[in-house]
């Protein structure tokens, strides 16, 4: 397997484009047995993707997690010493092959982010959480982007949708096999019971990911015209909409639309420009349509019953943001840290020390690492990634239309759910592949 040589959509061996920076130049370093490699990228896909302890039991009263591997401020001792040692295997092989110009592998922007979170520990109300959690979304995203360039795009991008379809068929087995890959009765969220989450936590997280895995091998279908990859498709569109996670179910079919759009429109200079003109009047008119609808909107979100009480979460956020600009509280200290939550006298009640996540991602960043935070987030995710994505040639428009359409999956579910940063989250470790990916391939000259 180590030695196969497959060819890419361009007609190259991966061989030779291990063999190559991400210029096209020859590397300095002798290539190395690659098999190896492949195994560190499948422990650091499943660490992400299935986690220590899969199919979790929840505790109903708090909505929370039970059990030997509770998450307080970064994870047990276990977990970390795993993502260490990944770390320091694939940081291993990025130096042997490309020495100093591992530092390339990063993109600028993300790795101001990065540093921004940890520096954010200064100022935290508990340090130690967000050295702890800041550390491990260090690690993880450096993992993941030199585990990409080291094996390259072709490569990761089949080990991750071997991964993806795993889990996928493990996740519809597990509803008739495994008593708590449903919501069982006595859910906090009454709402919640019988919603299928397979061997996730919480249905919104399965959800997530049967959503990636219905992008991913829908346009890996469109390249490859296989059968098993439209079949794929078809059972992560099923458990999409079994999970009924409303966020990922909605923007499934825009995503798509987006990738699609990007695929047929990217040939020609112009048939770009008049997507991109199309594009600029749909926003006006979303605009428009909130405008017009402003006073339901606001019925809405003053009312507690509707997003699943995110309308609490968004306003106690945005008090605290008013109060809290341009620092935040700190990194990683959202959630999970009971009464030390930066939202804990915003709230009447203690209900918030359940709360797992700020249910917007944007909001979220700007509780945790401040205006500043924000900023680079918003630059690092959204500006840069976009502008990547103008400059692609029109080559393997497939592959191209497939990350455009995470891209905008990920952008968009950052609205509902909170996606960045999230340590070893599926959802944010798909962005990270996503991310890595777009920065190997070839821009237009």
């Amino acid at each position: 397997m180590a030695h196969d040589v497959v060819r890419d959509a361009a007609g190259a061996s991966i061989a030779d484009d291990l063999a190559r920076d991400a210029d096209g130049a020859p590397l300095t370093k002798p290539r190395f047995q690659f098999g190896v490699m492949d195994g560190v990228f499948v422990a650091l896909l499943l660490l992400a993707f299935v986690g220590v302890q899969p199919f979790a039991i929840r505790n109903p009263a708090t909505d929370l997690q039970t059990g030997p591997y509770q998450v307080t401020g970064g994870g047990d001792a276990f977990r970390q010493a795993i993502y260490l040692l990944v770390f320091f295997s694939v940081a291993g092989f990025a130096v042997m092959r490309r020495g100093i110009g591992i530092l390339s592998t990063v993109p600028p922007l993300l790795a101001m982010l990065l540093g921004w979170c940890l520096l954010s520990a200064l100022w935290a109300a508990a340090p130690d959480v967000a050295l702890r959690r800041a550390g491990l979304a260090i690690v993880v995203a450096l993992s993941t982007m030199l585990s990409v360039d080291a094996l390259g795009p072709e490569r990761a991008l089949r080990i991750w949708k071997i991964v993806l379809a795993c889990v996928l068929i493990v996740n519809w087995a597990s509803i008739g096999l495994v008593h708590q890959s449903v919501h069982l009765p006595g859910e906090q969220d009454p709402g919640l019971v019988g919603d299928w989450r397979g061997l996730y936590f919480h249905k919104n997280i399965a959800g997530a990911v049967s959503a990636i895995t219905a992008i991913v091998f829908f346009f890996s279908w469109l390249r490859t015209k296989h059968w098993s990859d439209i079949a794929i498709f078809l059972l992560a569109l099923g458990f999409t909409a079994m999970s009924h996670s409303k966020s990922s179910l909605g923007l499934l079919p825009l995503a798509i639309g987006f990738g699609l759009a990007y695929r047929f429109a990217w040939r020609t200079t112009l048939d770009r420009s008049i997507v991109a003109v199309a594009g600029v009047l749909v926003l006006f008119l979303l605009a428009a349509a909130v405008a017009l609808n402003a006073d339901t909107l606001a019925q809405m979100l003053e009312d507690p019953t509707e997003f699943t009480g995110r309308s609490a979460i968004w306003a106690a956020e945005l008090a605290f943001a008013r109060d809290h600009m341009f620092l935040g509280s700190g990194f990683g200290t959202f959630a999970d840290t009971g009464s030390l939550s930066p939202l804990h006298n915003y709230v009447a009640g203690s209900w918030v020390e359940a709360v797992a996540h700020g249910h917007s991602g944007y909001l979220q960043i700007l509780v945790t690492i401040g205006g500043v935070g924000l900023l680079l987030t918003v630059l690092a995710t959204v500006a840069a990634p976009a502008r990547r994505f103008w400059k692609m040639d029109g080559a393997d428009l497939d592959l191209k239309g497939m990350l455009l359409a995470l891209f905008v999956f990920f952008v968009l579910h950052n609205f509902m759910e909170s996606d960045f940063l999230e340590g070893d989250a599926p959802a944010w470790v798909s962005f990270l592949i996503m991310l890595a990916l777009l920065y190997r391939l070839p821009r237009r000259a």
